[in-house]
């Protein structure tokens, strides 16, 4: 057995994680309607805890389907990447990072910045678990459904999408090899491009003197120099919202979007129930309560 044998029999195993409740947390049905309407302006609160849990539990059920266990274990690592790593003889040791989304949020605000270099044997996969109270605003955490894609795939369509020198760089850690693990950095960044017009100008003839592929992102230390050398030469702002899987437009999580919003949950699509208790018609947020869960 080698590592795609274990990702991809682990995988399959993941798929029927879609309906489980996790029991370690449940929130009380509210006493009335204006206590749920309060409820449901706070419950995406919830998501750090129960991405958590949801990594836990994650562990703990590969574990429990003994397809195995003759050969090693799986193990939560905190901190640490990935989230959930299988230990044993097989290398490179194959993993998954374990990502939750609360759909009645704005946006899936899970990060995604490691750089491409860590999954170069593809052995790393990302478990994308959308994630609801059974009862949407209160009950036990229970998996709506789950979406696993290559890890590798996610880097390079989160570098493809936002790097477009000199406007957007990408710039890859320094050289940390020679620390301590934990010490050791592996995430990418992302630059805007924060200067004048002239510059601007000034910048891309530049960049175009790189040739032909200059603007696309690569992460060899060549390559790397030439974007640290217009961070020199130029104003950049560290972008904050780099790297939300929302946006980054990778194939496999969009179409995973447009399979969960639609999906029925409670009487109501989930997109439904996102717009109605997410917005500021507060009447329209008592109409859906009251109909579908019988405040």
């Amino acid at each position: 057995m080698n590592t795609q044998d274990v990702i991809r029999i682990a995988s399959k195993d993941l798929l029927n994680l879609q309906g489980q409740q996790f029991g370690v947390i449940s929130l009380n049905r509210p006493t009335s309607i204006n206590a749920a309407l309060n409820l449901s302006r706070i419950i995406s609160k919830l998501s750090p805890l129960v991405g958590n849990l949801i990594e836990f539990d994650t562990v703990e059920y590969l574990n429990t389907q003994g397809r195995f266990e003759s050969i090693g274990t799986w193990r939560r690592q905190d901190p640490g990447f990935p989230d959930a790593i299988f230990d044993s003889s097989i290398l490179p040791a194959p993993g998954f990072e374990i990502k939750a989304w609360f759909p009645l949020a704005t946006e899936i605000t899970a990060r995604f910045k490691d750089s491409q270099d860590r999954f170069d044997q593809d052995q790393v996969y990302v478990v994308l678990q959308a994630w609801l109270p059974e009862n949407v605003i209160f009950g036990a955490p229970q998996v709506i459904d789950i979406c696993i894609v290559s890890g590798y795939s996610v880097a390079l369509a989160r570098d493809t999408h936002y790097h477009n020198p000199p406007d957007y760089i990408v710039l890859e850690p320094e050289d940390t090899s020679a620390r301590p693990r934990n010490l050791q950095q592996s995430n990418t960044n992302g630059y805007k491009w924060q200067g004048t017009p002239a510059e601007f100008s000034h910048a891309q003839r530049l960049v175009k003197s790189w040739g032909t592929d200059g603007k696309t992102y690569k992460t060899s230390r060549e390559y790397q120099d030439k974007l640290r050398d217009l961070q020199g030469r130029y104003k950049y702002r560290l972008d904050t919202n780099y790297a939300k899987i929302d946006r980054i437009v990778h194939p496999g999580i969009e179409q995973f979007k447009t399979k969960v919003l639609p999906s029925t949950f409670k009487g109501m699509h989930i997109g439904e129930w996102a717009r109605a208790l997410g917005g500021k018609n507060e009447t329209i947020a008592r109409a859906v309560l009251q109909r579908n869960l019988g405040f």
